[in-house]
């Protein structure tokens, strides 16, 4: 069972380190992307992305000739999907990127192959998957027809990792691997080893896929209860940050930080699956969700309180970002909040984002990215979004004449 040639298709936050991290094993490996600019850049060895550690994994894995980026799949030996799945409206699971994926290797694959799904999805994405590719190609069996004596292997394994960590969780995480019969579990197990440290787990396609949503929807939930909680606190004049502070003194109790909503394409999206699969059942998990998709509201609805105080306020947004130091703007709440004041604070809106270079389409004309020194100088209301590093340096001093609405307690935490 040998994986020489291995495929990554889409070269995202998860494809290119996953991708650099088989070439830093000195595999054969061969990234497929749509988008022109990422595969260009990839091939001069370097990165479209910000992520730490990636942009010397990358350079090495091109320059000694184990990753090259082209955007026509090719044959290989074993091919790992992972590329976007959104929602669309209602929160239904956007499967359409997956579907473009299987589709596009379907004609390349051969007896022997081995396809990963790595995309986070709902249960039976991973089946989906499997009959797109059957469909294209009637002369290979895969596992819905023959079971363990598929000429195809396919199986789910979910990425785990944390933006900004991504290298290092790549390889010391445990990995959960979901195949669609024992054997293809095996084989991705196989594949997986040449780089994971940790353990790889085998369950089947189903479970694995509910993982990663279970892990996530957990992680939103206790989110909620923290935005949830900070918004009471609002209502009965309690510092929310001591609170919780104290209240984690609590050998038991383990409170989560509140923001300005959720961000990101696990935690802010994955829920929904779950929702979307059991609508029924899934209650806590709607409410938890609707909590947090209404904290970017409730932080507007401040703004516009403290805005109130000025003839014609300037409002500095800090931060963009869905977390603090990375360029991901995936289902950020502080985009949206941007949007939003931008919107209503037409020409008075500031956005400081150190890690991006120009507005994505949404931002640009709506607000005016700038310098933090800038947005500082100008602006009569200072709203903190993100705790970049950046951020957690400024002299207080230099805060001390504006209004400042701190969504993430970096003040607090000073």
């Amino acid at each position: 069972m040998d994986f020489d040639v291995i495929s990554v298709i889409g070269l995202g936050y998860i494809g290119l380190p996953t991708a650099a991290a088989f070439a830093a094993r000195r595999k054969s490996v061969i990234g497929v992307d749509v988008n022109q600019y990422a595969v260009d850049t990839i091939n001069k060895g370097e990165i479209h992305i910000v992520e730490p550690e990636l942009d010397m994994l990358v350079h090495a894995a091109v320059t000694q000739g184990y990753l090259r980026a082209t955007m026509t799949p090719e044959a290989a030996d074993a091919f790992l999907i992972a590329v976007p799945t959104p929602f669309v409206e209602g929160f239904r699971p956007d499967l359409s990127y997956i579907e473009a994926a299987a589709r596009a290797i379907a004609p390349v694959l051969k007896k022997g192959n081995l396809v990963v799904l790595e995309s986070t999805s709902p249960v039976g994405a991973t089946e989906q998957m499997a009959a797109w590719m059957a469909e294209l190609r009637p002369d290979l069996s895969f596992p819905q027809q023959m079971g363990e004596g598929s000429d195809i292997r396919v199986a789910h394994c979910p990425e785990r990792v944390l933006p900004g960590h991504v290298i290092r969780e790549l390889v010391e995480n445990d990995r959960i691997i979901g195949g669609m019969t024992p054997l293809c579990g095996e084989h991705a197990r196989t594949l997986y080893q040449n780089f994971v440290r940790c353990d790889c787990i085998l369950t089947d396609a189903r479970t694995a896929e509910m993982c990663k949503l279970t892990e996530n929807s957990f992680r939103d939930v206790n989110i909620a209860f923290a935005n949830e909680l900070s918004v009471i606190c609002d209502r009965l004049d309690i510092n929310v940050w001591e609170l919780i502070r104290l209240a984690n003194r609590h050998p038991r109790v383990s409170i989560l930080q509140p923001g300005p909503g959720v961000g990101g394409h696990c935690i802010a999206v994955d829920p929904w699956f779950i929702v979307d699969s059991a609508p029924e059942q899934a209650r806590l998990i709607r409410v938890a969700r609707t909590v947090n998709d209404d904290k970017p509201r409730y932080v507007i609805d401040r703004v516009e309180r403290a805005a109130k105080r000025f003839k014609e306020p300037v409002i500095a947004c800090l931060g963009l970002a869905f977390k603090a130091n990375i360029d991901d703007l995936r289902e950020s709440p502080a985009m949206e909040i941007a949007h939003q004041l931008g919107e209503r604070f037409a020409g008075q809106v500031l956005a400081v984002e150190p890690n991006i270079r120009m507005l994505p389409p949404s931002l640009d004309g709506v607000v005016q990215l700038c310098e933090l020194n800038e947005a500082l100088a100008q602006a009569d209301v200072i709203v903190v979004l993100v705790d970049h590093a950046q951020f957690k340096r400024i002299d207080p001093v230099r805060m001390q004449a504006k209004v400042v609405i701190d969504t993430r307690g970096m003040l607090s935490n000073a």
